[in-house]
């Protein structure tokens, strides 16, 4: 579609719906019994579909009827059912295209000050609050659609951190932009470990495609993944019995400020990009996990490691926010 403008639009439709549109509906089945979701479609050939009461998170997400993100086994799973010892995350999480980590924990359980901490943390895992879908024609002539709510990361004698999240798209552009502004509305300096779990599949991720960023550092998280260093950016066919392997990526930022990573397919012509601002998140964790089923590549925008959070500050990286303190964090997905 050539002409995105208002007027245009006005002469050809009896309404914007019939273009693109956000839908609020409720899941009716299975584990997600009673879960809000909201559809987002925005005539650029993409559409997503967002989890308010797991944390405003991203799930489902189709370009061109092509699937980009990887969904696990579990399917979409209701809070209600997360249990937060141990790994048993790992039986609620529902894959998708992003999926919050943290914002005490990020990474293995641990115990901390703040009690224990299961794989990943709790956001994934909290209803939003003051949820609002908006849609409007900007000065600029741009068509928006975002979606906002209040994450609340709380705890009686604990942490008191708050994230007002957007999520914006724009008629006729492939691209996602979330935006989370994080308060420490306590009186105690707190840890904030972030990660943006972003969980791409096939056909995307696919034999052949290969993984495309500015030259950069690559450290390999552990012994086996170093073994594995020369085949980084490189994606097969799937492999049976493979293990993850996990790379730190400290990409230089464009003038901008935002790093930038893709995931390219040459064999079908798409492409997907990761932006990020890198003075509040200054990593990217790749997740290479190409086995059976489990066949997924992970290009993860962080302020810290997945490693948890007594390793991370043993290592000295363990970012902390103040009282008072707002820090907002910024990550782009866009495909071409």
């Amino acid at each position: 579609m050539e002409n995105m403008s208002k007027e245009f639009l006005r002469e050809r439709t009896g309404n914007i719906n019939q273009v693109a549109s956000i839908r609020r509906v409720v899941l009716d089945d299975g584990k997600g019994r009673g879960m809000r979701a909201i559809d987002v479609r925005n005539a650029s050939g993409l559409a997503f579909t967002i989890y308010p009461d797991k944390g405003l998170d991203i799930g489902p997400t189709d370009f061109r009827g092509l699937p980009l993100a990887w969904m696990s086994p579990n399917g979409a799973v209701a809070p209600a059912f997360y249990d937060q010892s141990g790994f048993e995350w790992l039986r609620t999480w529902s894959g998708g295209l992003m999926t919050s980590c943290g914002l005490v924990n990020v990474g293995g359980p641990c115990e901390t000050a703040e009690g224990s901490q299961g794989l990943h943390g709790r956001a994934d895992h909290i209803p939003a609050d003051d949820v609002v879908t908006r849609c409007e024609w900007l000065p600029d002539g741009r068509y928006e659609m975002a979606v906002s709510g209040t994450i609340s990361h709380t705890r009686v004698f604990g942490e008191k951190l708050i994230v007002r999240r957007t999520i914006r798209t724009w008629l006729g552009t492939p691209e996602i932009e979330i935006v989370d502004r994080t308060t420490n509305e306590g009186f105690a300096t707190m840890p904030l470990m972030q990660l943006y779990h972003m969980n791409y599949g096939w056909p995307l991720v696919d034999d052949g495609a290969e993984i495309v960023a500015a030259a950069h550092e690559v450290i390999p998280q552990n012994d086996y993944c170093r073994s594995n260093l020369a085949d980084w950016n490189r994606i097969t066919a799937p492999v049976p019995g493979f293990a993850e392997q996990v790379f730190y990526h400290d990409i230089p930022a464009d003038s901008d400020g935002l790093c930038r990573a893709t995931i390219r397919n040459a064999r079908r012509g798409l492409s997907l990009t990761v932006a990020f601002r890198k003075a509040e998140l200054p990593y990217l964790v790749q997740w290479k996990m190409t086995g059976q089923g489990e066949y997924v590549c992970g290009l993860e925008p962080g302020n810290c490691f997945p490693e948890g959070q007594e390793a991370i500050a043993k290592r000295g990286l363990l970012r902390h926010i103040e009282p008072g303190q707002t820090i907002e964090t910024l990550v782009r997905v866009s495909v071409e």
